[in-house]
């Protein structure tokens, strides 16, 4: 007996989860890889000659529930409208039954992979900076993430940020896309008419990523703080170095600077009430840290203080004291 090699078998398992295509403006061009409920394909719209992904519901998970989540997930995109949020064009129905939503394809990387050529501290703090613009636009929208990681955030050809992946997110209050922006193939845009909120005590997120009411399964604390906590675990990956493997949190992050640890701490609060009250107030943290100014988070001790001042005025204060060295010399030297 001759035994199939794990890439046959990978291949063979791709094939026969091929979407049936016919009847739509799609072709299939190649599998992309999984995302939350279904498969992602690349796939060539055949009206505007141009290559979309799609996301398509698995064979078996096309249940009347996980179908309305991904179709959900459509109409969350259909109201994020933001540079850093991948928009959606298309959802329906596929002849052979199953939900599928279309959207733009973004060639990139993701976060884990992309961190491995960024070697210097600040372009990472820049990373996190980017990656706080639409987190804090979604929940201006009452809309929260939960589910907030390096494998859902990805980098584009070039350089943008972009946040992936909503099909958990919780929908705070009603919400109504913007004129002209409906997902088609499901007149409901309200996202308060659907699927409902995800049941007390279910637990949704990425061990490592989740926070302590995420864990417990207490949906009813769910909210903006819940993603912060989930960003500082993202910091907290960026500054030990990204890279494939989980990060480990008995580790400390030497040798990051302390306000920078205190950033991740307070973000990484296990009581909600003590984090980042907002995405805003824990970027503007990491941005006053790059413009060398102190931080809320970390109360300085006098010494870190004029040594933040001196790296801060370096050149200014090496011309005063350079002139007032030769002052001192001039008036030694001119003496009689």
């Amino acid at each position: 007996m001759k035994w199939l090699s794990d890439r046959v078998v990978d291949r063979l398992q791709v094939s026969l989860q091929l979407p049936d295509f016919s009847g739509t403006r799609y072709r299939a061009v190649r599998y992309l890889g999984r995302g939350g409920m279904g498969t992602v394909w690349l796939a060539e719209d055949t009206v505007l000659n141009r290559q979309v992904a799609l996301k398509v519901l698995d064979p078996a998970n096309d249940s009347g529930e996980l179908a309305s989540r991904l179709l959900r997930e459509a109409r969350v995109l259909a109201c994020l409208q933001h540079p850093g949020i991948v928009p959606v064009h298309d959802a329906g129905t596929l002849s052979d039954g199953r939900v599928f939503y279309c959207m733009k394809y973004v060639e990139g990387q993701r976060l884990d992979q992309y961190l491995r050529n960024i070697r210097t501290l600040p372009e990472r703090l820049a990373l996190l900076q980017r990656l706080a613009e639409p987190l804090a636009f979604a929940h201006s929208k009452g809309i929260i993430h939960r589910d907030l990681k390096p494998e859902n955030v990805m980098i584009g050809s070039f350089g943008e940020v972009l946040v992936m992946d909503w099909g958990v997110a919780k929908v705070k209050k009603a919400v109504r896309p913007e004129a002209g922006t409906e997902a088609h193939g499901d007149s409901r845009s309200d996202l308060s008419i659907g699927l409902s909120e995800t049941a007390h005590g279910r637990i949704l997120g990425t061990p490592g990523y989740m926070s302590p009411e995420q864990a417990r399964g207490d949906t009813d604390s769910i909210g903006e703080r819940t993603d912060i906590f989930s960003l500082g675990a993202i910091l907290a990956f960026i500054l030990a170095g990204g890279g494939p493997e989980e990060l480990d949190r008995s580790r400390p992050l030497q040798p990051v600077p302390r306000p920078l640890r205190a950033i991740c701490a307070k973000a990484m609060a296990p009581d909600p009430a003590t984090r980042y009250a907002s995405v805003q107030e824990l970027s503007s943290d990491v941005a006053k840290y790059l413009g060398g100014l102190p931080v809320t988070a970390y109360r300085e001790s006098a010494f870190e203080r004029a040594s933040r001042v001196f790296a801060r005025h370096r050149v200014a204060i090496v011309l005063v004291g350079a002139y007032l060295l030769m002052r001192l010399l001039f008036i030694l030297f001119s003496r009689p």
